[in-house]
């Protein structure tokens, strides 16, 4: 998995800075992940998965549903990473 920064995923996706910080404000794209003190970064899955989800003309309630998935997803791989006693 590689972590894709803001320029990389921008690229990829197709929008705008703003536009992409819009669509994860109304809940339409997973937020990022912190990785240091001042930067984010999307994992690449993520993202491969929301292009696959606009190529398929997905409405927003189903995208709504995937950025659901992936985010809770995170969550429950971070409780099996503590559960391990595995540090972040």
């Amino acid at each position: 998995m590689a972590l894709l920064r803001l320029p990389e995923v921008i690229r990829l996706s197709g929008y705008s800075r703003s536009m992409l910080y819009a669509l994860i404000s109304q809940g339409l794209y997973p937020k990022p992940v912190k990785i240091s003190e001042r930067a984010v970064a999307w994992p690449s899955e993520e993202v491969e998965q929301m292009v696959r989800a606009v190529v398929a003309r997905s409405s927003p309630a189903q995208r709504k549903d995937l950025v659901v998935s992936i985010e809770s997803g995170r969550l429950a791989l971070l409780a099996s990473r503590e559960a391990a006693g595995v540090k972040s």
